[in-house]
């Protein structure tokens, strides 16, 4: 994951649902061209944070099985509000089915109860020693760090 969207993870029932929230600051990098005098969230990057919340989900109710869960489609993405700095996206996403390789899952941004992003996506999870064996090092790799990193965004004081 080159960057993370996601902030914390608010709530968490592993294999349902998951909330979690991204703050945006008037920091972020990409604000100063999306748009320099009218700065909001890319609507890419709101759907990269649904996407981001979906993979945690699986992640926990998979005890971290797999070193990879990547968007594979998204589908009925509607955009409905800006998110400008200061506000927090608070992005749900609902486990609707899942099979041995994809899952489907309802996924929404909301700001102050309003929606401002929903979608449907279809993420995909593997690990990459299933087609180069010599990768099996790589995924050991990158499950530690996706572990490390959930322990940040959902601390022990938190997790119920």
């Amino acid at each position: 994951m080159r960057f993370s969207l996601i902030d914390r993870i608010v709530d968490l029932q592993p294999g349902k649902t998951i909330t979690a929230v991204k703050c945006v600051s008037l920091a972020e990098e990409y604000l100063q061209d999306h748009f320099p005098r009218f700065p909001v969230l890319p609507g890419v990057m709101m759907l990269e944070a649904m996407t981001q919340a979906s993979a945690w989900l699986i992640r926990a109710g998979e005890d971290f099985a797999h070193s990879m869960v990547t968007l594979q489609e998204a589908r009925n993405v509607k955009y409905s509000d800006f998110v400008a700095p200061g506000s927090m996206l608070t992005v749900t996403a609902d486990l609707m089915k899942q099979d041995e390789r994809y899952c489907s899952l309802k996924t929404k941004g909301t700001i102050d109860g309003r929606t401002a992003v929903s979608a449907r996506l279809t993420v995909q999870r593997f690990n990459l020693a299933e087609t180069q064996p010599d990768m099996a090092c790589a995924d050991e790799i990158v499950v530690q760090e996706m572990k490390k990193l959930y322990t940040t965004l959902r601390p022990a004081s938190v997790a119920s």
